[in-house]
């Protein structure tokens, strides 16, 4: 169970961006491809980190956070949360923060960021 990550995300490309890039260093990765969706698998499954994207088809990665930081689960208050997100305005890293996010990461996604973040959360099985 040391190595599950939940990644939030509605874009295939991305997805598959991010699976070979973190199944490439040992992690299993659980996938969403909306909110609603990644909040079930969230207090469905144990996860160590949950990537997040905050532009999703039904409610955004802001009430996605809010919501597992809120879950009757209460180990999702404490696990945490990467937003990685295309939104580049001034405020949008403090809205994620304070959405219960634990950092932001923007997109597009650097493959080497997105290892060293993970890491700082999960160290590589490999």
């Amino acid at each position: 169970m040391d190595n599950r990550i939940l990644y939030v995300e509605d874009n295939p490309d991305n997805m598959t961006l991010v699976r070979r890039a973190l199944e490439s260093r040992g992690y299993f990765l659980l996938c969403a491809e909306n909110g609603l969706d990644g909040i079930a698998v969230a207090e469905r499954e144990d996860v160590n980190l949950i990537l997040l994207d905050i532009n999703l088809p039904d409610i955004d990665g802001y009430e996605v956070a809010r919501r597992l930081r809120a879950s009757s689960k209460h180990e999702l208050a404490h696990v945490p949360i990467i937003a990685v997100t295309a939104n580049a305005l001034k405020g949008d890293a403090e809205h994620a923060l304070e959405a219960g996010c634990d950092v932001y990461m923007s997109k597009p996604i650097n493959i080497r960021e997105l290892w060293a973040r993970v890491e700082a959360f999960v160290p590589s099985p490999k």
